[in-house]
């Protein structure tokens, strides 16, 4: 017999609420994208895997060039490990993803046709793709309805008690069971957007928070007079 799935944390909001959060944060930014720079599904994918521990902003500075001379997997391998190590050495690890840039472009070229997938099974098979880079590719040029739970993610859906987890994988899966369809698609963009300029993991902006009198986050910043 099959082991019964274990439970997910209830949320401490009702799906009304919750559609509240996501209807503030929708009028902000309808249509938010991805702040990683790329031109295609397969620069997305590179510039996803570089961003693991890194900043959006450290990443497009790397990539910028990169992507000048190899935006196909034909051309990166091309280009070779050593001179896209010099590429993103300012990125953190960047000698193991380097290493994973090139092993994905080969896997690309050897069992996909050079055509970026877009299952999240498939994406997962590529060298330093995990779920969460897969689902940011599945969203973001497959216009699927995924949840890419980072950092910020996690600490906006425990703070507001929305979508409570231990692990980003619980948060995930609440996340999805609450989230009404008209905002599946942009939710985890509105949620990413807000943990990384409101809700902040030291001091938060409470004060400047669209969603603070929603939020069931104890400790609420004041605003500084």
């Amino acid at each position: 017999m099959a082991k019964p799935k274990k439970k997910l944390p209830r949320p401490k909001l009702t799906r009304a609420k919750i559609a509240d959060i996501y209807g503030e944060l929708s009028k902000l930014d309808p249509a938010p994208r991805t702040e990683l720079n790329y031109s295609n599904p397969y620069t997305l994918v590179v510039a996803v895997a570089l961003s693991a521990q890194a900043t959006d902003v450290g990443v497009n500075k790397a990539t910028k060039a990169l992507f000048e001379a190899a935006d196909t997997p034909e051309k990166m391998v091309a280009l070779g490990e050593d001179k896209v190590r010099d590429y993103v050495k300012t990125i953190g690890l960047f000698r193991t993803k380097a290493a994973n840039v090139i092993k994905l472009s080969q896997m690309l070229i050897d069992d996909f046709g050079s055509i970026v997938p877009d299952t999240r099974e498939e994406l997962e098979r590529l060298p330093g793709v995990g779920r969460k880079t897969a689902n940011v590719v599945l969203n973001e040029a497959f216009g699927q309805p995924t949840m890419a739970v980072d950092t910020h993610i996690f600490r906006v859906s425990n703070r507001t008690g929305m979508a409570p987890g231990k692990n980003p994988l619980e948060v995930e899966l609440n996340l999805l069971k609450v989230t009404p369809p008209e905002y599946a698609l942009h939710a985890h963009h509105w949620l990413i957007l807000h943990g990384r300029y409101v809700c902040l993991a030291r001091k938060p902006k409470c004060f400047n928070c669209v969603i603070s009198e929603i939020c069931k986050f104890k400790d609420k910043t004041p605003a500084v007079t």
